[in-house]
């Protein structure tokens, strides 16, 4: 089984504009409400190609219910704790000339929701995957990621972890089974530039030193690059489109290496899936879709997969 933790879900009220008018009156072209946050957006992508996951998190208010309500409407399973204070937020993301966004606090998570979040965790079982994504709200320690897999370490559940900073590097003395930095993400921590595939290899096999299983690092329209357990590197541009949407493409990629290498157990199909699903999403205005990912597999040479 796949579970997908969002610690700060989220309403994503997304508005399109011919023109933002700063400080006057301006009138939406396009709306799309859509439940939101990392582990969320996971799970949406994995229903999109035929796996099912169960999402994990926190939920308070009537914007709680509505995340709630859209997922159940999206068939996808969620086992969420409800928070008594607050409200889970909403997140407006503004198309006009360029793109912006404005995103809410979210609720104030007790140490009660958060006992309450490891008796469900406590329910996994050995084989199967978790993936934990996005930030932390203040009102939660900042070492809940490495907590999460101290709690968990030796019971052979595979975790995936896409995080930045020390929220990624707290976790690797845990052997993540793969970990998701950018190339920006991957160069902030070790204090270089990386702009270039082969560049990336050097610093993301030092995540592996580190602990990491696998890495895949992603660099927008420079593709990306995995370097596997078992020594294997994989490269790749990304394919050729017009990008049309920022949100939930890295989400999309851990979904899509997960689908891949649940489908094969291979990770050659796992790196190809996982590039060509982030990028399905970034072409489209939701996200990706099955037969958008074979697609641009056919279009990489990769029709085989």
């Amino acid at each position: 089984m796949i579970y997908t933790v969002t610690f700060n879900p989220s309403l994503d009220y997304i508005v399109s504009l011919d023109e933002l008018k700063k400080g006057g009156i301006s009138r939406t072209t396009k709306e799309i409400m859509n439940p939101g946050g990392k582990g969320i957006n996971v799970s949406m992508v994995l229903k999109n190609l035929g796996f099912e996951s169960t999402a994990l998190g926190f939920q308070a208010g009537f914007t709680g219910d509505e995340i709630a309500r859209l997922l159940k409407e999206r068939e996808i399973p969620a086992e969420f704790i409800p928070v008594k204070d607050g409200l889970s937020r909403i997140n407006v993301k503004i198309r006009a000339q360029e793109e912006s966004e404005i995103n809410g606090m979210g609720p104030a998570i007790q140490e009660e929701d958060i006992r309450k979040l490891y008796d469900k965790l406590d329910t996994l079982k050995s084989g199967d995957y978790l993936i934990l994504a996005g930030s932390i709200p203040s009102a939660m320690p900042g070492t809940i990621y490495s907590d999460i897999m101290k709690h968990l370490d030796g019971r052979g559940i595979r975790i995936v972890v896409d995080a930045t900073k020390d929220l990624l590097m707290n976790v690797l003395q845990y052997h993540p089974f793969l970990i998701k930095p950018n190339n920006f993400e991957l160069g902030e921590i070790y204090g270089v530039s990386l702009t270039d595939r082969n560049d990336v290899i050097p610093y993301a096999r030092k995540m592996q030193e580190a602990g990491a299983q696998n890495v895949l690092v992603s660099m927008a329209g420079e593709g990306a690059v995995l370097l596997t357990e078992d020594g294997q590197v994989f490269r790749s541009e990304a394919p050729k489109g017009e990008v049309l949407n920022s949100v939930g493409a890295g989400d999309s990629m851990v979904a899509g290496f997960l689908a891949g290498y649940l489908e094969a157990g291979n990770y050659e199909q796992a790196f190809y899936m996982g590039l060509c699903t982030g990028s399905a999403s970034a072409f489209s205005e939701g996200m990706a879709e099955k037969t958008q990912v074979r697609a641009l597999l056919k279009d990489l040479g990769r029709s085989d997969l």
